[in-house]
């Protein structure tokens, strides 16, 4: 069993930090404002400045840092089990477009690395979708009939570079991977080498829908854009009720060092045990060591024991990978829409230039670069072949959609209603480093003691739509089970949709 390193943070952050950029601070005009610093706004505002258009890309926190930077990093066009799925859900037609636009989305971020000389680790590689259950192979040639028809290089296969045996997989040649940071740090400096204009710590608070739209911040200043598109990952507006259609999901992962020689040499993932995903990463500068990068113990944000997750991650590695090093452990975050394909176009039916790119479903590096390509070519008025497929205006209430769509609601009407009847402990038990929520004189209050014994107490109340947080004790952060939101153990947000900090409390 390989040991739990500390929850450390992101190896893709602590290995490419990169520059600062300014918060905005004097009203701006300009032809596009892109919300969100991530690979979908980055992609869009790079593509934009490309085509010609004045960009302001205003982020909350930093560039490339949020769920880009916490991502397992695959290119790829496979998606789990996704072809099978759209056959039957979308029709041939649908399945081969996304086929096709997950695949172009490969191919564009190569030209890009070609093009700017990145030096991102780049790598190709098979991706693979395995199961080591032989009651799931039929579902795997499946998919890989349903792929291979979709325009894929896929196959069937029952042996690959895993050192366990597998039941069968779907393969699928000529996929990449890469170091998303060191790309997008790259993007960036062309993107303002554009003229593009970028700005951190700068949250958004308000979107007016006007000719031209305004976009008010936490600074005072004001962005005034012809269009504007919302690239947050959760959308910070709530006026498309595109919540609903959202699913929040929670990942964990623990990386470490292998000898070179036990590489499986591909991009691994299973929907068994929780997910598993696996992948190596160059490592060092002597080739002898290779990076492992393991991903699975999938959950809501706010639900169960989260250390726990970490050790039971920890152990599958060790078993599957004996004498692996860990020295790497954080979280990422996914939205999964309720009917598999995400949601990229107009932000809501009457929307004239406003713009959203959401729900990539943990696949945000292709989905990422195709929304880039996507809402550039609706902003330029370019015909884009595959618009249709991802506008988020599609009828949601379809009779395939139904039964996710009203497991999500009912799933976020629980915690709403059952979470305010849980038994809550009293403050003086907590020990240092937990968080609870407790009663104080009759409201619900979200307590940390920290490893001095200090208390930190704020209001238990998401302030995106009023569900209550819940503590994630291994990464000492305060969550909402409902869509998503996560907060400091002093309130303030790490993670949208919610945008206001959690109100302080005294006790």
């Amino acid at each position: 069993m390989a040991d739990t390193p500390r929850v450390n943070g992101s190896y893709w952050l602590q290995t490419a930090p990169g520059g600062t950029y300014p918060a905005l601070e004097d009203d701006l005009d300009v032809d596009v404002a892109v919300i969100g610093g991530g690979i979908a706004g980055l992609s869009t505002a790079w593509e934009l400045a490309r085509a010609g258009r004045s960009v302001a890309v205003l982020e909350a926190g930093r560039i490339a840092a949020g769920v880009t930077g916490h991502t397992t990093a695959k290119f790829t066009a496979l998606h789990g089990l996704v072809y099978d799925k759209l056959r039957r859900t979308r029709g041939p037609e649908g399945a081969r477009l996304y086929a096709r636009s997950q695949s172009e989305a490969v191919e564009r971020a190569a030209g890009i690395v070609a093009e700017l000389g990145i030096d991102c680790d780049w790598e190709r590689r098979s991706a693979y979708t395995y199961a080591c259950d032989a009651g799931r192979v039929d579902e795997l040639r499946a998919e890989a009939a349903a792929a291979r028809e979709a325009g894929l290089p896929a196959s069937f296969v029952t042996e690959t570079g895993l050192p366990f045996p597998v039941a069968g997989a779907v393969e699928v040649t000529g996929q990449a991977q890469f170091h998303p940071r060191k790309y997008l740090l790259a993007l960036t400096d062309d993107l303002v080498r554009r003229g593009g204009r970028v700005f951190e710590h700068t949250t958004v608070h308000g979107l007016d829908e006007g000719e031209p739209c305004r976009v008010s911040t936490g600074t005072g200043a004001t962005v005034t854009a012809r269009d504007v598109v919302v690239a947050t990952h959760y959308p910070v507006f709530d006026r498309a009720l595109l919540f609903t259609r959202l699913s929040p999901r929670r990942e964990l992962v623990v990386a470490g060092t292998v000898e070179a020689d036990r590489d499986p040499g591909g991009m691994y993932i299973t929907p068994d045990e929780g997910t598993r995903s696996v992948r190596t990463a160059p490592h060092g500068t002597d080739g002898a060591r290779r990076l492992l990068v393991i991903t699975g113990e999938h959950f809501t944000p706010g639900t169960g024991d989260t250390r726990a997750r970490f050790e039971k991650l920890s152990a599958w590695a060790g078993e599957h990978f004996p004498g692996v090093e860990l020295t790497h452990a954080w979280a990422t975050q996914d939205n999964d829409p309720t009917d598999t394909v995400p949601l990229v176009g107009p932000l809501h039916p009457g929307a004239r230039h406003t713009y959203v790119a959401t729900g990539f479903g943990g696949w945000g590096m292709s989905g990422g670069v195709m929304a880039g390509r996507l809402l550039t070519a609706l902003i330029t008025g370019e015909p884009c072949a595959w618009s249709e497929l991802y506008d988020p205006r599609r009828l949601r209430t379809t009779v395939r959609e139904a039964p996710q769509f009203l497991m999500t609601q009912a799933k976020v009407a629980g915690h709403f209603v059952g979470d305010r009847l849980r038994p809550a402990p009293p403050v003086d038990a907590l020990p240092p480093g937990e968080g609870a929520v407790v009663r104080v004189d009759g409201r619900r209050v979200a307590v940390y003691r920290d490893d001095d014994g200090a208390l930190h107490a704020v209001s238990a109340r998401c302030t995106h739509l009023g569900c209550l947080v819940d503590f994630n004790a291994a990464e000492r952060a305060w969550e909402c089970p409902c869509h998503g939101s996560r907060f400091d153990t002093d309130g303030k947000v790490i993670q949208g949709p919610a945008t206001r900090p959690l109100e302080r409390r005294d006790i």
